[in-house]
């Protein structure tokens, strides 16, 4: 068993490398890390996925290379025994997902759960791809918040086994691109956080939105606040494509999480047990 966490110290349990759709390789992210002053890493790279959601291989690791991801992860981690290393992947949710998330992510410490597509495996689109708005057009952003919304319900609903709901209102990423919602969250948002509370799991607290151009964390003040007086716990992640970006914003992530009403994060370690980290 680990020992315990000091309050405050700097987890980031949403990070990836080039495997999937990230620039970096495992011992480029633990170092970087480890010279951040990082005490737990987790590794995050998109799992395996449906040829047909991604024909080109280039946002996932393909089922041919997840022997060769896994040993390269073991060896950035037995190379900085300084940065305690968690192994995970973020799992897509899309219909009929289970037999592929099971088999896929088989041996994983932490999966991440996340809705980024929205439609069947053959008939579907990616809602955060600034290059390929078909969606955003089609329905509306209006119609693509409700759809997202009953996906990411579904997602919390299912026996997959996810640690952690990662960045909850991603549709909030296409703000900046044209796209902001017309009606009021509030009702959508309420929903998230009964849906969340009601089937026990955890929520993410990402800094990707700052990166990004939203202008906010994920998930928005008003939603995170919600989770938080449903008492949904709360992990905190970069969703670090670049060695650089990990890391980034994680303690004004904690302050702001304070001031939401948190005293807590959850931190997963690497005996597979979860840490209920002090804030201070």
């Amino acid at each position: 068993m680990t020992g315990p966490l000091a309050p405050g110290s700097i987890v980031d349990t949403h990070t990836h490398t080039r495997f999937s759709d990230g620039v970096g390789t495992f011992e480029e992210n633990v170092a970087a890390a480890e010279a951040a002053g990082c005490a737990v890493l987790v590794s995050t790279d998109h799992l395996t996925l449906p040829a047909a959601m991604d024909p080109s291989g280039s946002v996932q690791v393909v089922e041919s290379r997840l022997a060769e991801h896994r040993a390269a992860w073991e060896a950035a981690a037995a190379a900085h025994p300084g940065v305690e290393c968690v192994y995970g992947f973020e799992c897509d949710w899309y219909p009929g997902c289970e037999k592929n998330v099971e088999r896929w992510s088989a041996g994983a410490q932490v999966r991440l759960g996340s809705v980024h597509w929205l439609g069947e495996q053959d008939d579907g689109a990616w809602i955060d791809d600034v290059n390929d708005q078909r969606i955003w057009r089609e329905l509306g952003p209006d119609e693509v918040w409700r759809r997202y919304v009953e996906a990411w319900c579904s997602a919390c609903e299912s026996p997959l086994p996810f640690d952690t709901m990662a960045h909850p209102d991603l549709p909030e990423r296409m703000r900046g691109e044209g796209f902001p919602a017309t009606i009021d969250l509030a009702p959508l948002w309420d929903e998230m956080a009964s849906c969340a509370r009601d089937t026990g799991r955890r929520v993410e607290l990402s800094t990707a939105g700052w990166r990004k151009g939203v202008g906010d964390y994920y998930p928005a003040r008003g939603l995170l606040e919600r989770f938080c007086h449903a008492g949904v716990p709360v992990t905190v992640g970069s969703d670090g494509h670049r060695p650089a970006d990990l890391c980034d914003g994680i303690r004004g992530a904690y302050a702001h999480a304070w001031e939401v009403g948190y005293r807590t994060v959850e931190v997963p370690r690497a005996d597979g047990s979860w840490e209920a980290m002090p804030l201070r």
